[in-house]
């Protein structure tokens, strides 16, 4: 049997008042620490919610914790607060903070001004609460698929592919537009993954450099070719290679190719080309003998007609790694997140005279300030515009350089900006951490065509992958 809730009166004057169930209810939100608690949680959440959302849509605030506090700590607050309301009620029901409330039933009379009133501020304040919590779920919802939650929230970690994300041709595009995808199914495995990742950084045993997830991101066919569709890709590209040496600098070497770059053929109708390996009517499959795919051991090829064939290198009976159907991403490595190349980035300032390509020896001297290993960005900020004057000490003399002073400041400023949009020694990311398998320059180290095309992959028959470079290029008309 419950003990009624009674407040004897101050002057002990009168009898005991006997409060109903739904006074015994509403007075427990603030009689005991739970309900106190849960209404103060509610009230500064909810206040501070309303005036940093409105803070965040007027563009008053750009800092990406006063973000996540709005987005994320707030809402949890609130929800927080809200639960501890009805939840002290219960407990307190149940006596867990000394004498029991009142057992009367709770009566909904809506002929009773009081029942009115007390039901139409619930439904007012509820829809203003589910309001506000469906605007900042849906504005949460954005901050965090946003590339500047991507790239900004865990700086330290992903600063090296936020940086390189923001120069590359993809740049305009959305992060989860390509790690995630349309549907619930991926965005609710990618915020699991993510929630690996946020306890991994505060726990600092993250990978340093962080690796390439290809095992983890969705097929291309799903994300990439959303955009890029592999039935119109069809013709030729020339590019053009510029390229300098250390004993010539003014006069580069210049060399174009034509790339295939495949599809179907408008006149024949049939696939060919470089793109050839993903047409709709080919599957390309391949078992890697590593972690890094730089050597593949079995390979199966299956045409229109359902033949099939597979092609072996030595070794390849002891890989123990999965298969896996070639998309887009397992020749373009690199689509978005592109660091540059050392020597390409070097040729390019002595053509756009960012470096003075009149300075003797500086394309050298420019390759030995970049390859030094500078212990932080803080000191290759402070060092190298002066490494380059001290080389350049050295070949040319200091009066040679008090002559040329602006001129070597300039292209160390350039060296300087090439640095810091490259290279990272906290997170182990320096030249070439991160080579793309985009033809057959990193050919020595495994990467790019002549993983497949090495003339060594062979059938049971005899036949081999074509190392031929007809195959994908040839000299421009």
């Amino acid at each position: 049997m419950t003990t009624p809730d009674i407040t004897p009166d101050p002057q002990n004057q009168q009898p005991p008042v006997h409060h109903g169930a739904w006074q015994s209810l509403l007075n427990c939100t603030w009689r005991t620490p739970l309900g106190l608690m849960g209404i103060s949680v509610t009230t500064i959440s909810i206040t501070l919610l309303v005036i940093s959302l409105f803070a965040h849509m007027a563009g008053l605030i750009d800092n990406h914790y006063a973000s996540i506090f709005t987005f994320l700590v707030l809402p949890i607050g609130m929800l927080f607060g809200l639960v501890s309301i009805p939840l002290s009620c219960f407990l307190h029901r149940r006596g867990w903070f000394g004498a029991t409330l009142s057992a009367d039933h709770l009566t909904i009379n809506l002929s009773d001004p009081k029942h009115r009133k007390t039901i139409i501020l619930f439904l007012v304040l509820t829809v203003i609460n589910v309001t506000l919590l469906a605007v900042v779920s849906y504005e949460g919802y954005h901050f965090t698929d946003s590339p500047y939650f991507c790239g900004v929230v865990c700086h330290k970690v992903m600063d090296p592919e936020y940086t390189a994300y923001q120069r590359s041709p993809h740049a305009k595009v959305s992060c989860v537009e390509c790690h995630i995808g349309s549907g619930a199914d991926w965005y609710v495995r990618a915020k699991i993954s993510g929630l690996r990742q946020v306890q991994a950084v505060f726990q600092g045993n993250y990978s340093r450099p962080v690796p390439a997830p290809v095992e983890h991101l969705r097929p291309a066919r799903d994300t990439c070719e959303q955009c890029h569709w592999p039935e119109k890709f069809h013709g030729k590209k020339v590019k053009t290679f510029i390229s300098f040496s250390n004993k010539d600098q003014l006069e580069p070497s210049v060399q174009e190719i034509a790339l295939h770059i495949g599809g179907r053929n408008p006149v024949t109708d049939t696939f060919e080309g470089i793109h050839w390996h993903v047409s709709n009517n080919i599957k390309v499959q391949y078992q890697p003998m590593n972690d890094k795919r730089t050597q593949i051991g079995r390979i199966k090829v299956t045409k229109d007609k359902g033949v099939t064939e597979e092609y072996t290198v030595a070794g390849a009976e002891e890989s123990t790694h999965e298969w896996r159907t070639m998309d887009c991403i397992d020749c373009h490595n690199r689509p978005t997140h592109v660091y540059d190349d050392l020597e390409e980035r070097i040729d390019f300032g002595l053509l756009s005279k960012r470096i003075d390509p009149n300075l003797a020896g500086i394309r050298e001297d420019s390759i030995t300030v970049l390859k030094k290993e500078y212990t932080s960005r803080d000191e290759a900020s402070e060092q190298i515009v002066e490494t380059l004057l001290d080389l350049q000490a050295e070949r040319h003399g200091a009066e040679f350089v008090a002559k040329n002073e602006q001129s070597l400041i300039t292209s160390g400023s350039f060296l300087l900006e090439t640095y810091l949009n490259n290279i990272w020694p906290a997170m182990n990311v320096t030249w070439n951490t991160y080579p793309a398998h985009m033809g057959h320059r990193y050919a020595d180290e495994g990467f790019g065509c002549f993983r497949c095309h090495d003339e060594e992959h062979s059938t049971n028959f005899g036949k081999v992958i074509s190392q031929d470079c007809a195959l994908c290029h040839d000299e421009p008309n």
